[in-house]
């Protein structure tokens, strides 16, 4: 019986140990990918940990994927053996239930995301549901590919549906992960891009990304200096800090969002005062569907747009897991196979 290696966690807050295992055929709607690259999210620490309720262990994690088809299972149309694809936060979709018989996948009540509903990427193969699928186009590697299935999709969704338009002001506050996208994507879309972070070391990398402006949150008001430059038409979140979200509010304009996508359980502090007069907004934003992911991939290999990434083995991958939470890689940690 054919087998393949994939990191397993045993108990909640284990340790990762890479295990051999017989290689799962797919069942009806089902494909089987060869793993080729799978991002180290810091979401994944919440599965690790079982933070998300339901999380069965022993737990293979990882919603970041990158690979090959292998098998195709029963009644799966449009895919074929050796396709490159992605599969990303989304992981698939029940289709039945109210929010998917409206067409809005990404709000399934079922939704099925991998590491959580079924075994991740953290593997050198996994089986999905084929409604999952991203076509990865030839200028990305899997590499590059990997992290944009979750980390992409979350900051290109937010911007392309935010209410701005080319020339306006948008703020990106965070420049991790999730923030050197973002940038990179406000650029590509023709905004007036101010990235905001702590630090004055960090203004090169930010002009290097694509920002007109760095804002050096440590250095003061933050709202007042994006006023300065003409008030934010949107503000995205991506760094983890209610209290750093909160000082931006009063840097929107007019008609002005505050988009959400960095996770922080402490509540974001507003009053209604800061939002009735100027008609500002505060709401959160998800990641995106396998269409939405395969735009994402798409819109990045035209405009040159790439994920900054470390790599490691998967058999180091309790060190790349250690390294990404510690905030000192390279933007995005990445787990390769070999395959």
């Amino acid at each position: 019986m054919p087998t393949f290696r994939s990191a397993q966690i045993s108990e909640p807050g284990g340790a990762f140990h890479v295990v051999e295992q017989e290689l799962p055929d797919p069942a009806r709607g089902q494909v089987r990918i060869t793993v080729e690259a799978c991002g180290v999210c810091r979401s994944d620490a919440a599965f690790v940990n079982a933070a998300f309720p339901n999380v069965s262990f022993p737990l293979v994690t990882g919603h970041e994927i990158a690979g090959r088809i292998d098998t195709i299972g029963d009644d799966v149309e449009g895919w074929t053996p050796g396709q490159r694809v992605a599969v990303g936060w989304f992981g698939g979709h029940c289709g039945t239930c109210t929010a998917c018989r409206g067409g809005d996948f990404i709000h399934c009540e079922r939704l099925q995301v991998p590491g959580w509903a079924y075994p991740g990427g953290y593997a050198e193969a996994t089986v999905v549901p084929a409604n999952a699928l991203a076509r990865i186009p030839d200028e990305l590697s899997a590499t590059e590919a990997a992290p944009l299935g979750c980390a992409g999709v979350t900051t290109f969704n937010a911007l392309r549906r935010s209410s701005a338009r080319p020339g306006d002001l948008v703020a990106v506050l965070g420049l991790g992960g999730l923030g050197h996208l973002a940038v990179q994507f406000a650029n590509k879309l023709g905004f007036e891009t101010v990235a905001i972070a702590r630090g004055a070391d960090k203004a090169a990398a930010a002009e290097r990304l694509g920002a007109h402006h760095y804002v050096d949150a440590s250095g003061g008001d933050v709202a007042k200096r994006l006023q300065a430059l003409g008030g934010a038409k949107v503000v995205l979140a991506t760094a983890g800090s209610s209290a750093a979200m909160s000082a931006t509010i009063d840097g929107l304009g007019r008609s002005g969002e505050l988009i959400v996508v960095g996770a922080d359980p402490e509540p974001i502090q507003v009053s209604p005062f800061q939002l009735i007069a100027t008609s500002r907004t505060v709401h959160g934003h998800p990641s995106g569907t396998a269409r939405d992911v395969e735009e994402t991939l798409k819109f990045a290999a035209l405009t040159g747009i790439r994920p900054i990434t470390e790599t490691r083995p998967l058999d180091q991958v309790g060190a790349a897991y250690d390294r990404m939470l510690s905030g000192d890689a390279r933007y995005r940690m990445v787990l390769t196979t070999g395959r």
